[in-house]
């Protein structure tokens, strides 16, 4: 089931058109319901979030690099090893100093993101959402 499913998402992703994505990304989750409603819910909850990419119009490099998690959870566990040393938390600011410290070591070992050249790009389609929220909200009040 696994690569059936993953050969099925893996084009919707790929898709440049958010509306079309996300159709077809419903209609696995359509298809998933009879003989696996967990996979099904779970496709359908973060459905909107996992095609951000696709809606901002980025680069496929850079699709790519934003679509994973795993640089924020490898920073996170750089971060955890790092801090283990502490043997006793004195207070909030010894906290903050050793998440830092933590950080600052995960940023050591950073490859360049892919894409990463296209990030004036991003900057410019957040910007555009952000400037649509605010103008609807202003709409709504």
């Amino acid at each position: 089931m696994h690569a059936s499913v993953t050969k099925k998402m893996e084009p919707a992703y790929k898709m440049r058109d958010f509306g079309a994505a996300k159709r077809s990304l419903q209609d696995l989750a359509k298809s998933l319901d009879a003989q696996h409603p967990g996979a099904a819910a779970s496709l359908r909850e973060g459905l909107e979030e996992t095609l951000t990419v696709v809606r901002l119009g980025l680069s496929p490099s850079l699709q790519r690099t934003l679509r994973s998690t795993n640089t924020i959870e490898s920073m996170i566990s750089i971060g955890r090893t790092t801090m283990r040393n502490v043997k006793r938390w004195r207070d909030a600011k010894m906290i903050e100093r050793w998440t830092a410290a933590g950080m600052l070591e995960a940023e050591r070992r950073f490859y360049r993101a892919q894409g990463f050249r296209d990030i004036p790009a991003l900057q410019a389609a957040l910007r555009s959402c952000l400037r649509e929220v605010i103008g609807s909200q202003e709409e709504a009040a």
